[in-house]
């Protein structure tokens, strides 16, 4: 009887979605013994050329088709952690939201900038960065794109210049492009940026806002150590700078030096975002601003911009931050990344540049054979996505780098597998990498 459906689905008898008779009148029909049909059905289920629809029948199943999709390795994500059951977890917290919350309100408009609550969960977890914070100070957002938004409408205006790292985070490119703001790179060191560049910058071609990334920096992973970051607060002190200071990954940094906040916070706009340390689609980011009128220049950017935040998605996070949820899956996210980078620099070839503990993303410096976007070109023909150095240049054709992202390969064998692949194209040239054999 197997063989028979087999058959007749490969010759095309029996078409996707023809309902077969049911099994006794088959049976009937056939000669057969009810117990043959039905062990027949049991066994063509389980290899997926039938399915049950209920009472309305058992019918012919789509082909399968065998998909290659692309290993995202060009993603900034937080990795799923093992000993965590993220399920579990949102189901806990979802549970907890709908029990104690104004499910009306939950679907409804929201305060700008946040409630006393989210504040409040949002002062618990900027402790470990800035020390005790007042909540009043403290603006809830959708995300740090759009605090980032906001924050250039509030401190810039069209045509002017946002002074940044010479690499630095694609969503600031966007933003600054899309708002009219021309982004001008300060050159760095192995530090991170340097003050006498800024300082230099300052004087010759002027510019009020600067832009920041100084833990784990994007993409170079870069930890700016304390005594270069007083110099920077120093030099934007001087020269009455405006900072940005967008700090996603400091919980995951090891023991990172105090934040530019700390050091300037009459003149620092702190970004934190849940997006890079726990889950994106939570969608919410702290931002404390420095004083009470710049917070409301803030709100209304955001007003502007995207309205307020998303309230089921920051419930979560409030409860998950007041009930020690969080806490708990940014440990088992700690411990993730920790394996993952061990991995990584077990499979690729190590060219000397560091790899600092707690990043989700690794900033590899290319041989000379292979430019970055020809690398992204033949990894992508490999089935793998990593981003090239352009995507990050301020200037247009530096930077000889490509960025491995660590957590949005769901498990890490597959992680493992697709290293491999990218080592074994590291290691061609790259006319045998793009060539194609038929």
């Amino acid at each position: 009887m197997l063989r028979f459906l087999e058959r007749a689905i490969a010759e095309d008898r029996l078409r996707p979605g023809d309902r077969l008779p049911p099994q006794r009148q088959l049976a009937k029909q056939l000669g057969l013994d009810l117990t043959t049909i039905t062990r027949a059905f049991a066994e063509a289920t389980a290899r997926k050329l039938i399915h049950a629809r209920g009472t309305l029948g058992t019918f012919v199943s789509m082909p399968e088709v065998e998909l290659s999709p692309i290993i995202d390795l060009s993603m900034n994500i937080p990795p799923l952690p093992v000993q965590v059951d993220f399920g579990d977890l949102l189901r806990r917290g979802m549970a907890q939201v709908l029990t104690y919350a104004d499910v009306d309100n939950l679907m409804n408009y929201q305060l700008n900038g946040g409630g006393r609550s989210e504040r409040t969960a949002g002062s618990r977890w900027l402790a470990p960065m800035l020390g005790k914070v007042d909540s009043t100070r403290i603006a809830v957002t959708a995300g740090a794109q759009a605090a980032l938004s906001a924050l250039i409408l509030t401190l810039s205006a069209p045509g002017d210049h946002i002074l940044a790292d010479a690499m630095t985070y694609p969503g600031l490119l966007a933003a600054a492009s899309e708002l009219g703001r021309l982004v001008t790179a300060v050159e760095g060191d192995e530090y991170g940026m340097d003050p006498e560049a800024l300082a230099s910058m300052c004087r010759t071609q002027g510019g009020k806002l600067l832009y920041l990334n100084p833990t784990l920096h994007n993409p170079t992973t870069i930890t700016m150590p304390g005594q270069r970051r007083q110099a920077i607060a120093r030099v934007a002190a001087q020269y009455d700078l405006q900072v940005i200071e967008d700090d996603p990954y400091w919980l995951l940094a090891e023991a990172p030096p105090a934040p530019v906040a700390c050091l300037a916070p009459d003149r620092v706009h702190y970004i934190a975002t849940l997006s890079k340390c726990l889950a994106p689609g939570l969608r919410t980011a702290y931002v404390v601003s420095p004083s009470d009128r710049w917070q409301g220049r803030l709100l209304t950017a955001l007003r502007a911009t995207t309205l307020m935040h998303a309230p089921l998605a920051t419930a979560v996070a409030t409860q998950w931050i007041h009930d020690g949820s969080a806490t708990q899956l940014l440990d088992g996210i700690k411990s993730e990344v920790r394996a993952r980078q061990e991995l990584a620099m077990q499979v690729l070839p190590h060219r000397g540049q560091p790899w600092p503990s707690g990043s989700i993303h690794l900033w590899y410096e290319l041989p000379g054979s292979w430019t970055p976007s020809a690398l992204a070109v033949a990894a992508r023909m490999e089935g793998l996505a990593v981003t090239p150095s352009e995507a990050f240049a301020v200037t247009p054709g530096s930077g000889q780098a490509i960025r491995i992202s660590l957590g949005g390969v769901r498990d890490r064998p597959r992680l493992r597998l697709a290293i491999q692949k990218l080592a074994g194209l590291l290691e061609q040239s790259p006319g045998s990498a793009t060539s194609v054999h038929v």
